[in-house]
């Protein structure tokens, strides 16, 4: 597992057996969802909340506080994929404690 954010508590993570459609985890207090982010041509079109399975969903505070970081850091979480899947490179945890809205 690489952990890319905390985000007001909220982890934000890949898992590094797992290489299907781009998306990036969400977990807060033992519940998990996770985010597809749909690129055509190179270009984000855009972003499906998917669930877990095996895991509790987050609730809705955290669902929504998952998917507006997502929405705000698109560009960065496809870079970090790269980094981390194709280039095998480690990825620097960011603690953001603000909300970005």
């Amino acid at each position: 597992m690489s952990k890319l954010y905390e985000y007001l508590g909220i982890s934000v993570f890949f898992y590094s057996n797992e290489h299907d459609t781009l998306h990036v985890h969400g977990r807060y207090q033992g519940r998990e969802s996770k985010f597809e982010i749909l690129i055509q041509n190179r270009e984000i079109k855009g972003i499906r909340s998917k669930t877990v399975r095996g895991r509790k969903t987050l609730d809705r505070v955290q669902q929504q506080l998952l998917q507006e970081f997502v929405e705000a850091y698109p560009d960065q979480i496809v870079q970090s994929w790269i980094d981390y899947f194709v280039y095998n490179r480690e990825i620097a945890t960011e603690i953001i404690n603000q909300r970005i809205k």
